[in-house]
């Protein structure tokens, strides 16, 4: 794979999904609770539509339609379960489906070769659409993430789904849990990762179905949906016009936009800032949408999420689900919408609220006790580019690449830092806990310090990772300036070890890491999770300017003054092989396969 020079990632590529009314889930598809005496071993899945009708709108701006129709799948008589895995990079994916009947829990092999990634099982709906004519303008087949954004179908289903939210896109995962809730309902569309569709205004049939494969293996009717589809053109220019016009006539409200409250946080190394994306239209109250932020390329992070530039993890598709697009429509503004989970919805947000630190630091002697302790580890690099470092420099070339260090437990990394009057940097301490999670020691692990420059405005924890380019020998060439970072998981790297949150706590960059006036602050990598950095601004990224073509390996290594205390710290290290070519102003990458991840 060969990656030529680039420049910055431009956040508008691919058009926003426009926000559009539709009802909940619940609407007409509540079911009775079934006969515990009569209910079957496994679950019983069924495809159902939200609504009978659509609207989408294609943008003049952007032209393309995303084909999100409301239909779900559902669960009944137990969970719909699947573990997603490979042993090592060396080896295929393979699935399994689990069956739980009471304490009894039984594994079913999927057909080897069925599902190559963690993104979802592929090829699962067939979308069939027709013109006012009967005439078939478009057939295609869409994959389906268990973990799209999902909601219960009837009031006896329990409160909250145990199933994380979202499938992973980070190409170097390990291990994944998807399921549906007993009694809960998963949008089958594939939002984000789905491209649009050229369909002209007008009225349209949509045809929906789940292929005859997945029908035989799971056990699904087939029963198709069909729902009514209005395409209606528009245009931000023309309809931010009429709000301007209409803000005129009386005061206008806050500009709003569907990450209001975080532009200050915009994440991770490497990314726009919040002054680069367009404004939301400050008239959003008088008829003028708020305009989202269009999504961009994966390995950038840069996608509408609460990680914006964090890390490359899209939500769960939609962003937001039926009920939530019907009341921010009512409410006149995209952010007015309630996201995060809550009881009977999941929104695929992947927003969590930051851990709270210890009230005070620790007293009384520091110890490291015989304890649970996490276990950090390095994937390889990947999302590798060069570039040019944005003329911060000019006439330099940088190789630019993400990185991710992650958590494979047993027990989560738990790093408070306490601030004294006056004081630049945070003494930091590392805490332990039992089996019960009762906190069983301690021991000072360094410092965090304030980083204040633009897209960052947080606390880093010193010493947490190191990135080093080595010659084909493998000895260090280049070393990267970072070394300091706000720790949030933002990538599931492995929901299959032992004791994996799939719900973790420090999602969202703009709570993780604490404000320039903190006293205190706490920063955690769960169990499973990874966090990744994404390198591409001089300091960061390796300046290679003055580096002759031929093979390298990028070196990315967790814990490298071994300050953290971890079970093993023989795994820390990853690396990854580039071949470097072209000439100064446009040099080349090509990033090889890493065993059998051929992905970057």
């Amino acid at each position: 794979m060969t990656r030529t020079p680039q420049g910055r990632t431009n956040r508008l590529t691919r058009p926003s999904i426009a926000v559009a009314a539709a009802v909940a889930v619940t609407a007409g598809v509540v079911a009775a609770a079934p006969d515990a005496k009569t209910a079957e071993p496994t679950p019983k899945l069924s495809l159902i539509a939200a609504s009978t009708s659509v609207t989408l709108d294609s943008w003049k701006d952007d032209p393309g339609v995303y084909l999100d129709l409301g239909t779900y799948l559902t669960s009944e008589n137990g969970a719909f379960e699947l573990k997603v895995t490979r042993k090592s990079y060396k080896d295929p994916v393979v699935a399994t489906q689990v069956l739980r009947n009471g304490k009894k829990t039984t594994n079913k092999a999927l057909p080897a070769g069925l599902v190559k990634d963690f993104s979802g099982l592929p090829g699962f709906a067939q979308v069939s659409v027709t013109d006012a004519a009967g005439k078939t303008v478009l057939k295609q087949t869409e994959a389906f993430c268990p973990n799209n954004a999902s909601g219960r179908i009837r009031p006896d289903a329990p409160a909250n789904s145990k199933y994380p939210q979202s499938c992973p896109v980070n190409p170097f995962t390990l291990g994944s849990v998807w399921g549906v809730e007993n009694g809960w309902a998963s949008n089958t569309y594939a939002g984000y990762y789905a491209k649009p569709v050229q369909l002209a205004a007008g009225t349209y049939t949509a045809k929906i179905s789940v292929t005859k494969k997945y029908r035989d293996l799971f056990g699904i009717a087939n029963k198709p949906q069909t729902v009514k589809v209005t395409v209606r053109e528009r245009s931000w220019e023309e309809e931010e016009g009429q709000g301007a016009g209409s803000a005129a006539r009386g005061a206008a409200p806050k500009s709003a936009t569907a990450h209001q409250g975080h532009t200050g946080h915009r994440g991770h190394e490497g990314h726009q800032q919040a002054a680069d994306a367009p404004a939301a239209s400050p008239h959003a109250g008088h008829g003028a949408p708020a305009r989202p932020e269009a999504p961009a390329g994966r390995t950038t992070g840069a996608a509408p999420t609460f990680n914006v530039g964090h890390g490359p993890y899209p939500p769960a598709p939609p962003a937001l689900p039926w009920a939530l697009k019907k009341e921010s429509l009512q409410r006149q503004a995209f952010s007015a919408a309630k996201v995060g989970d809550r009881p009977g919805q999941t929104d695929g947000s992947r927003q969590a609220p930051a851990a709270k630190p210890n009230a005070k630091r620790p007293t009384g002697k520091a110890t490291v006790p015989d304890a649970p302790k996490p276990d950090l580890r390095s994937l390889p690099a990947y999302g590798i580019t060069v570039n040019d470092g944005y003329e911060e420099k000019a006439g330099r070339d940088y190789l630019a690449f993400s990185a991710n260090v992650w958590n494979a437990g047993p027990a989560k990394l738990v790093v408070d830092g306490f601030r004294s009057p006056g004081k630049e940097l945070m003494d930091a301490y590392q805490y332990f806990y039992d089996a019960k999670g009762k906190q069983v020691g301690y021991t000072p692990t360094g410092t965090m310090e304030w980083d204040p420059r633009p897209g960052h405005e947080h606390w880093h924890f010193t010493d947490f990772a190191s990135y080093r380019l080595l010659k084909a020998d493998k000895k260090e060439s280049v070393r990267s300036g970072k070394e300091a970072f706000c720790l949030a998981n933002t990538d599931a790297v492995d929901y299959t070890v032992k004791n994996a949150n799939w719900h973790p706590d420090n999602t969202d960059l703009s709570t993780a890491c604490g404000q320039e006036n903190s006293i205190s602050v706490r920063e955690v990598l769960d169990v499973g999770s990874g966090d990744t950095y994404t390198q591409d601004l001089p300091g960061q990224s390796f300046d290679i300017t003055g580096l002759p073509n031929g093979t390298y390996y990028i070196q990315v290594l967790a814990n490298p003054e071994n300050r953290l205390k971890e079970t093993n710290h023989k795994n820390n290290s990853a690396l990854r092989k580039v071949v470097l070519g072209g000439k100064k102003g446009a040099r080349t990458v090509t990033v090889p396969a890493h065993e059998l991840v051929n992905a970057n």
